[in-house]
């Protein structure tokens, strides 16, 4: 990534506006739709403020979350690869605020804008990244295991918090994410909290020493 584009992420909150891009901010209230799946693919979506989950149906009627996104992210981009129809659900789950970016307008801006085009594919590569670890959690990794990683990712434990506070979040949206049933997660959540991995004390916060339910073989 140039120095350039460092200074663009950065700033994200003010990304669109400094790179020219001419967008509109739309405020969603909590659990409002942004898009549907199915719905047209008229632009690129980025969130300035706020949360957003993205969840997918099967034809069977299956739903499952598909990720949680935070400030400063990007979503929607299937429009830029020519996705005529939204594969999943956008939807708000707290107050928030997306700015709207037609479908040309970004292409010309990543067409002319180097240090743009530089941060948004490094913007992609890191979520391709993540994509790939989650189905690795899926397809080898016991459910204890995946929860204690879901959790520690919505914490962003990565950020040097010791005692994170997770995101306010339903066990019914958990059990999506990882692939199971509500009264599992429960049972997990149950034993995390009594062996001091997690605490309920005016939200819930992730201890760091949550980390040793993924790194145990």
């Amino acid at each position: 990534m140039t120095p350039n584009a460092h200074a663009v992420g950065r700033n994200t909150s003010r990304l669109l506006d400094v790179m020219h891009v001419a967008n509109t901010s739309v405020r969603f209230k909590p659990f409002e739709t942004i898009f549907a799946q199915g719905d047209s693919c008229t632009g690129v979506m980025y969130l300035e403020k706020g949360r957003v989950t993205l969840t997918t149906t099967s034809h069977q009627g299956r739903a499952a979350v598909v990720g949680i996104l935070t400030a400063g992210a990007f979503f929607g981009e299937g429009a830029l690869a020519g996705q005529r129809r939204r594969r999943a659900t956008a939807k708000a789950t707290t107050g928030s605020t997306v700015g709207m970016v037609k479908t040309g307008e970004m292409r010309r801006c990543l067409h002319e804008e180097t240090a743009f085009a530089d941060w948004f594919r490094s913007h992609m590569l890191a979520r391709n990244i993540s994509l790939e670890a989650d189905l690795v959690d899926q397809l080898f990794n016991r459910l204890e295991k995946r929860l204690a990683r879901t959790l520690l990712l919505l914490a962003r434990y990565a950020k040097g918090d010791p005692h994170p506070t997770l995101p306010k979040i339903s066990q019914e949206t958990l059990a999506e994410m990882i692939g199971a049933t509500r009264s599992r997660v429960n049972f997990f959540m149950n034993k995390f909290r009594k062996l001091g991995l997690i605490e309920y004390n005016g939200g819930l916060k992730v201890n760091n020493s949550l980390l040793t339910i993924v790194l145990h073989d």
